[in-house]
């Protein structure tokens, strides 16, 4: 398995925009929380966090260049592959595509497709708040949002609520769990209060 530091190169080489690079390590964070979190008896808990969490952070590397739903992730797939990713990696990255026709059957790939709306839509909400903060960001606000079909349209809360239940977590209980991830890395998100007051 490439380390951890070739997957943010790879990212980098083919994700210009810097709001796709939050993106990953929003879904990244929320990955390694919920490795932390199944840890098995008997399992090598860091490597198990390292490939939650480079299948976060790699999910969409290719859905800048070939964003169409033919494209995106099969070509990120063949990439994987040629790169030495291991199959549990790119069969969890197919997985989070609905339209890939690859079910669901790990925590990992069911945790994947649970995180992935959720970081974008809790990424939104606190871009709302009056500090641009995580720190502000409460279940309720989010639950709040969620109903608002006007809010972040392009995300799907069917995928949200669908995501939470086929993981076996309490929606509010992701929400909050996710919001505290994310917490743990809100500098490089951008999302700490530092761009308050800053024009968009």
């Amino acid at each position: 398995m490439p380390a951890r530091q070739d997957a943010w190169g790879l990212l980098c080489e083919y994700t210009q925009s810097e709001s796709l690079r939050k993106h990953a390590l929003a879904v990244e964070a929320c990955m390694r929380a919920y490795a932390r979190r199944f840890a098995a008896d008997g399992s090598d808990p860091a490597a198990e966090e390292e490939t939650y969490g480079i299948c976060g952070l790699l999910h969409d590397f290719d859905y800048e260049r070939f964003p169409t739903p033919d494209q995106h992730p099969f070509v990120g797939n063949k990439i994987l592959a040629e790169r030495g990713y291991p199959e549990a990696v790119r069969r969890c990255i197919l997985s989070h595509a609905d339209y890939a026709d690859v079910p669901r059957q790990s925590k990992m790939e069911k945790a994947l497709f649970a995180c992935d709306e959720l970081a974008g839509f809790l990424t939104a909400t606190a871009l709302v708040k009056p500090g641009k903060s995580l720190a502000e960001v409460e279940v309720r606000s989010v639950r709040k949002k969620m109903k608002d079909k006007a809010f972040a349209r392009s995300v799907s809360r069917q995928d949200i609520a669908n995501g939470a239940q086929d993981l076996g977590v309490d929606l509010d209980e992701h929400i909050a769990f996710c919001i505290e991830a994310m917490k743990g890395i809100a500098k490089d998100l951008g999302l700490d209060g530092s761009a308050a007051g800053k024009s968009p």
